[in-house]
């Protein structure tokens, strides 16, 4: 149960168990690997997609980059939720990351969308590039929302003012 506060005002991202927990799990560091490079395959799928989008060019590279890019979410959904057990004793929805587990599974249905989709030969080229978009639209959010938290988390780290070390 989450009973400490900070400054007597909010409670903390993780109990003293849960932190000493998160600092011993290899999957730490995992997710601290797999997160900024899965971000940077992102930033190059980006400029890919929107590169055909414009040009009508490059095609099959922006269609390798999404399905590099959905390999890394599925890969970091994965290790995350394995990190989530060792954490917090659950898998998925621990209620410190609830919403931004929630916000994971919308990015994890869009990506899976594009998947079906190509698979299937249902959309144009445009119309894939835009259910990308519209996956990398949420990933963006859902990324936003573990940056607050790894925030808060650093924020939760420092002594409120007065108290003593």
């Amino acid at each position: 149960m989450r009973t400490t506060q900070v400054n007597g005002s909010r409670q903390l991202l993780y109990t003293p168990e849960e932190r000493a927990r998160r600092d011993a799990s290899r999957w730490t560091v995992v997710q601290a690997i797999l997160a900024p490079a899965q971000f940077l395959v992102f930033l190059i799928s980006l400029a890919l997609v929107l590169r055909f989008l414009w040009t009508d060019e490059g095609y099959g590279a922006a269609t390798v980059s999404i399905l590099v890019k959905t390999g890394f979410l599925y890969l970091i959904m994965v290790t995350g939720a394995i990190w989530e057990k060792e954490v917090f004793g659950q898998y998925l929805f621990a209620p410190a990351f609830f919403w931004e587990d929630a916000f994971s599974f919308a990015v994890i249905a869009l990506h899976t969308l594009y998947l079906y989709a190509l698979l299937g030969e249902r959309f144009t080229p445009h119309g894939l590039m835009f259910i990308a978009l519209a996956a990398y639209l949420a990933y963006v959010v859902n990324a936003g929302q573990f940056l607050w938290k790894l925030r808060r988390a650093r924020l939760d780290m420092v002594p409120a003012e007065g108290a003593r070390a």
